[in-house]
């Protein structure tokens, strides 16, 4: 209930099972509005800023077969996964910083996906966020 009625107390961090850590997130996807946002982590350990932990990293949406190939996927959720793949087994968070910087002046600037009232394509998506990287990196 906490994460509805005030997720950022959360700050982001859930710690449960597999199975209610697949029930939670589908929950937590109304928050921002949809599953093509949101990055997932199994890790071996609680991050704690100072060890690396392993992990596996993907959006916390399935595999979509019904949209497959036709360009409308929201790309962010995997580049996100790939930003919490730098900070929690890489200890990269300077560079997790970035890339979740990048996402959010390309969501800001309106270069969105259908499924957040957008008109872009996967592919213009990942490339402005490509494109806002290697001005942020400069």
């Amino acid at each position: 209930m906490l994460m509805v009625k005030d997720p950022r107390k959360l700050n982001g961090i859930v710690v449960t099972s597999n199975l209610f850590g697949d029930i939670i997130s589908d929950e937590a996807s109304v928050i921002p509005g949809s599953l093509g946002l949101l990055p997932s982590a199994s890790l071996t350990g609680v991050p704690d800023g100072k060890t690396k932990v392993n992990g596996i990293y993907e959006p916390i949406h399935g595999s979509a077969p019904d949209i497959a190939g036709k360009g409308i996927v929201n790309p962010v959720a995997a580049i996100l996964s790939m930003a919490m793949l730098l900070q929690y087994s890489l200890n990269k968070p300077a560079e997790a910083r970035i890339i979740e910087e990048a996402v959010r002046n390309v969501t800001e600037a309106g270069i969105r996906t259908g499924d957040i009232g957008g008109k872009s394509t996967t592919v213009e998506v990942g490339d402005a966020v490509a494109a806002e990287l290697e001005k942020l990196l400069q």
